[in-house]
């Protein structure tokens, strides 16, 4: 590589770096405060509703945002949607004082949405304009951008609103003044020539998602129920943690800070598991170690739960969930694909993350309101664990099945 190019790609990834260290951190500004106002307007009740219209929305937007992209260049629908989400939370911040349980659902719709598509926005522009070699030696040190900004977002929210005059709802300015710096850097970038996008690149975004592609293979079938089963298991342990908060704390800023720095701490246990843990497992157990240790511990932290439902328990159950997946779990599931044919990778990849994972975690929040609220079963909060310790079992289960088919994959191959 020739000393210009290195300099040019080491610009650029400081610059990517700081573009996503901004956006997760504008994120976790308003994750903490619409999880508390939720709470505080609705009730924990109110949560597996918000998840299931949260799926149908984004459902109903996929098409619409496709044909927006289509339309126009990735940099402008970024720097499109970047002012649109900053102008939204100014109107949110301004509705919220009503103090309505409708509102506050619409608020953490909005945000998880927005979330998904800055996100999306930032790799697929990311991706178009890195070629496969200059991914390999920077995607690990852009994304790292994210899990800082992870860590400092949660405790940057809690901070504000318990050292200062800032409530809740100021959060939401406070994103949205994070956005706008996001959008001048986005078109720093542009006009210094960064967002130039890779022709060969640019081409083999051509192959289209197909779902077919999915239901003839049945080791990429696998692969999707096993990602799929650790999305079943996610709401029902956030529903738990979020029933634990609203037991602990009935003040809204006070819950506020206590979630913002939970945030912070899951996050810097993932970057400590990402760095010390990960490469060990993978070392001298292997990738399939890797993929067992979520439900494992996710099945004990659920039994811990069930015999004392305390913040405390909950909140180490929402780590071994959650924080594991943000780490060992990613790591170990991306190495599934590479016996696969890369297009068909591409083509069934997209439907597992689009389709999948939504459609599980509706399945998920629609086990949550059976047990809890539709029918005479009833169970409380603890019980639950029961229900994640079988979605656990089926978990380990199917991984194993993987296993046996990844190894016949590779012996043919």
């Amino acid at each position: 590589m020739t000393t210009t190019r290195q300099s040019r790609l080491v610009k650029r990834s400081l610059a990517l770096f700081s573009n996503f260290f901004l956006i997760i951190l504008a994120y976790y500004q308003v994750k903490s405060a619409s999880r508390s106002l939720l709470i505080e307007f609705g009730g924990s009740q109110w949560f597996p509703y918000a998840w299931v219209y949260s799926a149908v929305v984004l459902t109903l937007l996929i098409g619409v945002y496709h044909a927006i992209v289509e339309r126009f260049s990735r940099v402008r629908v970024v720097l499109g949607s970047l002012l649109l989400v900053a102008a939204l939370l100014v109107l949110f911040r301004t509705i919220l004082e009503h103090n309505n349980t409708l509102v506050a659902v619409a608020f953490y719709i909005f945000v998880d949405i927005f979330s998904v598509v800055l996100v999306e926005q930032f790799w697929s522009l990311t991706v178009s304009i890195t070629d496969p070699a200059d991914g390999k030696r920077s995607f690990w040190f852009v994304g790292t951008g994210g899990l800082v900004g992870g860590v400092a977002g949660g405790y940057l929210a809690s901070v504000l609103v318990e050292s200062t005059a800032l409530q809740t709802a100021d959060l939401l300015h406070v994103c949205a003044a994070i956005l706008i710096s996001t959008f001048v850097l986005n078109l720093f970038m542009w006009r210094a020539g960064m967002y130039e996008e890779i022709p060969a690149q640019s081409g083999s975004q051509q192959i289209k998602a197909d779902w077919r592609a999915l239901l003839k293979n049945n080791y990429l079938l696998l692969i999707a129920a096993v990602v799929c089963l650790s999305q079943l298991a996610q709401p029902v342990v956030e529903y738990q943690f979020i029933s634990a908060v609203e037991q602990a704390y009935s003040d809204l800023d006070q819950r506020t800070a206590f979630i913002g720095k939970f945030f912070s701490v899951m996050g810097l246990v993932s970057i400590a598991i990402n760095l010390i843990a990960t490469p060990l497992i993978h070392r001298y157990l292997g990738f399939f170690a890797g993929l067992v240790v979520q439900p494992l511990v996710l099945s004990v932290c659920s039994f811990g739960f069930y015999f004392s439902s305390s913040l405390t328990t909950a909140a180490i159950m929402k780590i071994g969930d959650r924080g594991l997946s943000y780490s060992i779990n990613r790591a170990s599931k991306e190495q599934l694909y590479i016996p696969v044919d890369p297009i068909q990778t591409y083509q069934a990849k997209a439907w597992i993350d689009m389709l999948g994972y939504r459609l599980f975690k509706v399945i998920g929040s629609g086990l949550i309101l059976l047990t809890t609220q539709w029918t005479p079963l009833r169970l409380d909060m603890s019980e639950l664990s029961f229900l994640t310790i079988a979605i656990c079992a089926f978990w380990i289960i199917t991984t194993g099945i993987l296993a046996k088919s990844y190894r016949q994959l590779v012996r043919t191959a």
